[in-house]
């Protein structure tokens, strides 16, 4: 699961495992939230772990609209889905994993280098955390 900043571009959280649930989308956002505050509103796609019980009662709790992309339509959700092609290509197809922590690792690892370090040309050649 990838949280992205539509505004700032920042990879907020890049989340693996098995088989993620809502509950772990729950987790995911919480932590988010702890150091960024609430969003108005969050772009999902139709996964199971967005369309969950769980995922829906923490949105109305917390009074987050989720904006679920039609089926079918990657362009309702463009920047993420830029996103995932430069996280595959720059990331996942150039590493081996050697077990599941090492993956959380590498990860990581990217994940700071893309905020960081990685210019974006949508930016003005800023990072996303610079632009932030």
């Amino acid at each position: 699961m990838t949280v992205v900043d539509n505004y700032t571009r920042e990879s907020l959280a890049i989340d693996g495992g098995q088989s993620l649930k809502g509950e772990d989308v729950v987790a995911t956002l919480n932590r988010i939230v702890a150091h960024r505050g609430l969003p108005a509103t969050i772009k999902v796609d139709n996964g199971s772990e967005f369309l969950s019980k769980v995922m829906d009662k923490w949105a109305y709790e917390c009074k987050v609209e989720l904006d679920f992309s039609r089926p079918g339509k990657p362009t309702d959700n463009a920047k993420v889905e830029s996103f995932n092609g430069r996280f595959r290509q720059e990331c996942l197809n150039a590493h081996w994993f050697l077990s599941l922590d090492d993956a959380k690792v590498k990860i990581e690892e990217w994940r700071q280098y893309y905020n960081e370090t990685r210019p974006h040309s949508a930016l003005q050649w800023a990072t996303p955390s610079e632009f932030a």
